[in-house]
């Protein structure tokens, strides 16, 4: 026996909770110091092996992880001082949870026994954190630490991924008390047992049912990306030449220029994806929860359709809409199984119904396929702006989003080809997220053209970030649609409220250029189209500093399509004076 093995080594918490981090293989840390975390940073100091990135805002941390995980794969860490700390945690912790996307987040917490005393920056995070995350943890003994490390990410990662929070008291920290450090190998909860493998019986019912399409839809969600199936979904899409639709958090999951794709569907979907889901007779739900923002009035949904789901989380399956063949289990072994089924099956596709169906589709393609207005306004056209975005990165940037019209806008004209490409707020919907993600982003990959689409309302939640741009050298492309609005408020004012633009209107705007260069970094204004792209090849050149590009958009132009609330899916606003 070796002496490492009979001696194990002397830690203390904070030094425990960092060895843990590094064993975990965790590259970075977002976060901001306070009086409650000072042993961990203190410990934080004392190696370097992980990289701690400080924000200026505890929201930001949160959204700089949580962005790292959508790129990556890999949980997102984030580190935060008790009280306000911790509470301005909250918004990112809930953004991540609505999205499913694997987070652990480390907060302080005042000494053990000040706690439930009032104390001076505290608060009851566990209470607090409840409804937005997978599971969360306080430490209750610093021999504790390494466990509930190893705890948070099998249970932030497994299954459906989420955050998990871990609630730890300066005193479990202190840096004068040492105890043997091990960190487990495995760990098994047993309460908690994700499901590995589909049922091979209703897989193959499945693919009875599937085979025997005449108008099938395959609606891929964000399931497909959080579960690596991308590739499998394009092998089973292309063998079986069924239509493809994504929804928002989905998109990449198959290639957006792929002649299959009719684009996403939903509330701001194209006409010829929401016509193909509401006149379809067998719908495929791939890691999609079929939730309001696709399904408008869940009376209405599909009234022809038989539906399979295949979601990871038992609890997402007929929890909106009733399935009729569901499948619980990771959608990549999922697939891969009806692959191997639909290769080895004798049963054969009609394949005159299916042309019959194709040939509906590209019709409804015709009709609409993200035609816009063009000769209305001397202003720029937002979509305009986005297809040369597009043009210009190639279709190859990881593009970030904000919350807003902006966001739709490039959900719905840049054509993503690969998954994890497309990092946006699609649950909680938080205007603040872009910047911080696509820090997030361009940090972990330092030599990708990371975009941050976003408009002048949202950009201004966390545009104290800069500043971290600046400290790390972060070459992040910041592209505001500028309308003078907040664009999607003003839409449903003018729909809604005869126009009556109740506090949409946002005056005393900053000079962005001036701001973003007294930040250190560089800006630029664009008002007419004819200089766009040559400002976006001379942004993307700019490698050292971030670029702010403030385009001055038409003020007016609406997002469509636009469903009809209440209605079926087919019932859609194309203009401001056409609908369905």
């Amino acid at each position: 026996m070796s002496k490492s093995e009979s001696q194990p080594e002397m830690l203390s918490g904070g030094e425990m909770l960092c060895r843990a981090l590094q064993d975990e293989g965790v590259e970075y840390v977002y976060g901001y110091p306070g009086g409650s975390v000072l042993h961990i940073y203190d410990a934080l100091h004392r190696q370097d092996k992980i990289k701690h990135i400080l924000v200026r805002h505890e929201q930001a941390a949160t959204h700089m992880a949580d962005a790292y995980a959508r790129a990556s794969g890999k949980a997102g860490v984030v580190l935060v001082t008790s009280g306000p700390g911790a509470t301005n945690a909250i918004t990112g912790i809930a953004t991540a949870y609505m999205d499913s996307i694997p987070m652990v987040v480390i907060t302080g917490q005042v000494m053990s026994h000040l706690i439930g005393c009032d104390a001076f920056q505290e608060t009851d995070m566990l209470g607090i954190s409840r409804p937005v995350v997978k599971h969360n943890i306080m430490v209750k003994s610093p021999e504790e630490i390494p466990m509930a490390i190893k705890k948070a990410f099998y249970i932030s990662q497994s299954g459906r991924p989420g955050p998990v929070v871990v609630d730890v008291p300066k005193d479990m920290t202190a840096p004068n008390a040492k105890f043997p450090y091990h960190y487990p190998e495995r760990v098994k909860i047993r309460s908690y047992n994700p499901v590995k493998k589909g049922h091979s019986g209703q897989i193959r019912k499945a693919m009875n049912l599937l085979l025997q399409a005449k108008k099938p839809v395959i609606y891929a969600g964000g399931g497909v990306i959080l579960g690596k199936a991308s590739k499998e979904l394009t092998q089973f899409a292309k063998l079986i030449n069924f239509p493809v639709t994504n929804t928002l958090m989905g998109l990449g999951g198959f290639p957006g220029t792929d002649e299959q794709n009719v684009g996403m569907l939903g509330m701001h979907g194209t006409y010829e994806a929401n016509m193909a889901m509401h006149n379809a007779d067998v719908i495929l739900a791939v890691g999609a929860r079929l939730d309001d923002r696709v399904t408008n009035n869940v009376t209405k949904f599909c009234p022809n359709a038989k539906i399979i789901q295949i979601d990871i989380d038992p609890t997402s399956i007929s929890k909106n809409i009733a399935v009729d063949i569901p499948i619980v289990g990771p959608v990549k072994s999922v697939l891969l199984e009806m692959l191997s089924q639909l290769e080895q099956s004798t049963q054969t596709i009609d394949d005159a119904a299916l042309d019959r169906w194709w040939v509906q589709i590209n019709q409804w393609r015709e009709r609409h396929g993200g035609r816009y207005r063009t000769d209305d306004s001397e202003k720029m056209k937002p979509q305009f702006v986005i297809e040369t975005l597009s043009k210009v990165t190639k279709g190859d940037a990881y593009v970030c989003s904000d919350v807003g019209q902006h966001q739709m806008f490039a959900a719905q004209y840049y054509k993503f080809n690969k998954p994890n490409r497309w990092i946006n707020s699609g649950g909680l919907g938080t205007m603040g997220f872009g910047l911080p993600a696509a820090m997030g982003v361009q940090l972990s990959y330092p030599d990708a053209d990371v975009f941050c689409v976003t408009g002048e309302g949202s950009i201004q939640m966390n545009i104290q970030e800069l500043s971290t741009c600046k400290q790390y050298g972060l070459p992040v492309k910041i592209l505001c649609l500028n309308n003078g609005y907040l664009g999607m408020v003003r839409q449903w004012q003018d729909m809604n409220y005869e126009s009556r633009y109740s506090h949409s209107y946002l005056d005393s705007l900053p000079d962005f250029v001036k701001l973003a260069e007294s930040y250190g970094h560089v800006g630029f204004v664009v008002e007419k189209a004819e200089d766009l792209e040559a400002v976006l090849q001379e942004a993307m050149a700019i490698r050292d500093r971030s670029v702010f590009i403030d385009v001055r958009i038409e003020p007016e132009e609406h997002v469509y399509p636009m469903q009809v609330p209440n209605g079926a899916m087919c019932d859609m606003f194309l203009s401001k004076t056409e609908r369905t």
